[in-house]
């Protein structure tokens, strides 16, 4: 036992586990090392070592990254004075990469906190046990590459010999016994979408018809018991089906095809022609004219959190062009959560000239021009409730003093009700706050909020479409509000749920379907929402309940 003049030293355990197998036992690996480390901990118990009471467990979690919960609150507890000593089983089960573990040493030698390895004494506060525990990480990340080498050599091999190596099942096939077997519903939807194809030539014009006849990706139900898939496709799932060659029952890898084990489900021709119609749309893109689309506001672009907008052009109808600043999750590809309110595109000739009117109002300098935003601003925030430009008040008021200049420009605001600027600003920098946000909606931006010169109403594609095929769907089905009441008797409902969330639209007031068509809808009213919520079947009800969204 630890005497009173023995420094109590709080001992912290970290147990790792690569995969999840084995983690639902009574048991497991983690429990195994823990006990472990607490055996070592109350062996040193006349050092005054003593456990700590929080648990440090990372199951299912690769040694070769950081990104790891329980070793997260490890280094945020050596942060802040909570731990004197970090105890694991093995050194690998800290990380298995050297690099990291490098940092991991530097952030303990920073907070004075040592670092013992049950199996493999070492002390990290002498260099003799830095240079073996470098070595011994060298081993580990060695074992770690060589293993993963062997996997991808496994994964080659397999699909060399025809075998499916796992991943997300394509629609048209089933998993039995680890094979791909023939969906024979679901295999028919695949030929239907390279025969329409082949019709229409036009994935915009497949994607449309697919949506319009209620055809959807596939559907399957999660280890978690959910349903997962079953919603529209789009164009990338689309042009992924009309490219994949499994359909052909091939197997590609790495720029290589290899004959498959499964069945195919279309015939080489129809891909084949699939593939040219696919070249020759891309070729016709390509031809277009290369236009320079001067993005003025390129790398001056953020969100409220810092991450940069990119420009971003693409051609429409008749080769016109369209300029866009994207953020950059939406580049990578990142899902939108449902929750998420941060702008992704705006449009950029709306943003510029946004951003020059607001500049010459602040300056009273009618004359400048777009191209000249890179001259007087910092930076431009696109935030969920208002923009904010930096400006640069020196280049912005010329050789006149700059503290006067700022002074005479909030004078200006305070008497605005449009703008708002930064209480403390730094030397030289002017920050305006407008209430205003950006919305894409329906291929157009909308400016919500606040008045400034340009803001003008732009009707809601999206929700005028919906609310014609609410419509086109009621009167097929005869159960339109405007169907006759001597044809009401042979009304069915829609089949499935999609359908009955759209046909609802077609229930809304007259006044409220007429603001629609008007773009006069409350400019927080999404899609989204109206096909989800229940609007209420009263219209006096549905007239307040639209009037919430402001």
């Amino acid at each position: 036992m630890a005497s009173a003049a023995t420094p109590r030293k709080r001992c912290a355990i970290y147990t790792r586990k690569s995969s999840e197998e084995g983690l639902e036992q009574e048991f497991n690996s983690l429990d195994a090392q823990r006990v472990a480390c607490e055996a070592f901990v109350q062996s040193q118990a006349g050092e005054g070592w003593v456990a700590a009471r929080d648990h440090y467990d990372d199951g299912g979690f690769s040694g070769g990254s950081m990104d790891r919960p329980g070793l997260k609150r490890l280094l945020a507890d050596v942060a802040a004075g909570k731990i004197d000593v970090v105890v694991v089983y093995k050194v690998d089960r800290l990380t298995r990469s050297l690099m990291d573990f490098s940092r991991i040493v530097e952030r303990f030698d920073a907070n004075e906190v040592s670092f013992v390895s049950v199996t493999q004494a070492f002390n990290t506060t002498s260099s003799m046990g830095r240079l073996t525990l470098n070595v011994l990480l060298s081993f580990a990340q060695f074992e770690r590459e060589v293993t993963g080498e062997r996997i991808r050599d496994k994964i080659a091999l397999s699909k060399a010999r025809g075998i499916w190596m796992g991943g997300m099942v394509p629609l048209g096939y089933d998993l039995k016994d680890r094979r791909l077997s023939i969906n024979e519903g679901e295999a028919q939807t695949v030929r239907l979408i390279f025969a329409r194809y082949l019709e229409l030539r036009s994935v915009n014009a497949l994607r449309d018809w697919l949506e319009h006849s209620g055809v959807r990706s596939k559907s399957w139900m999660s280890r978690g018991g959910r349903q997962m898939g079953g919603v529209v496709l789009g164009r990338g799932a689309i042009f992924h089906v009309l490219r994949n060659r499994l359909y052909l029952g091939e197997i590609p890898h790495k720029g290589e095809v290899h004959p498959g084990r499964h069945v195919p489900i279309v015939d080489r021709e129809t891909f084949d022609r699939a593939q040219a119609l696919l070249g020759d749309n891309r070729a016709g893109e390509a031809r277009r004219p290369v236009k320079v689309a001067a993005a003025v506001l390129t790398g001056l672009v953020y969100d409220a959190d810092g991450r940069p907008f990119s420009p971003s052009a693409s051609y429409g109808k008749g080769g016109r062009l369209y300029r866009y600043y994207l953020a950059s999750d939406l580049q990578t590809g990142h899902r939108r959560r449902s929750d998420d309110d941060r702008i992704r595109r705006v449009n950029g000739e709306v943003l510029e000239v946004f951003a020059r009117d607001a500049i010459c109002r602040i300056a009273e300098r009618p004359d400048i021009s777009a191209r000249d935003l890179p001259t007087y601003l910092r930076r431009l925030e696109l935030r969920s409730s208002s923009t904010e430009l930096l400006l640069d008040a020196r280049a912005l008021f010329g050789p006149r003093s700059v503290d006067l200049s700022v002074r005479e420009a909030q004078a200006r605001l305070a008497e605005d009700e449009e703008l708002g600027w930064d209480d403390d600003p730094p030397r030289s920098i002017l920050r305006l706050k407008i209430p205003v946000r950006f919305q894409m909606r329906g291929g157009r931006t909308w400016i919500e909020g606040g008045r400034h010169p340009g803001q003008v109403r732009r009707i809601n594609r999206g929700l005028v479409q919906a609310l014609k095929s609410a419509h086109l769907e009621l009167h097929e089905l005869a159960a339109s509000p405007l169907t006759p009441l001597a044809d009401a008797s042979a009304a069915r409902a829609p089949d499935d749920q999609h359908r009955r969330q759209v046909s609802r639209l077609a229930f809304l007031a007259p006044d409220l379907q007429q603001m629609i068509l008007d773009g006069r809808q409350p400019a927080a009213l999404k899609l989204r929402t109206l096909l989800k919520a229940e609007p209420p079947l009263l219209w006096t009800d549905q007239r307040r309940w639209f009037a919430n969204f402001g």
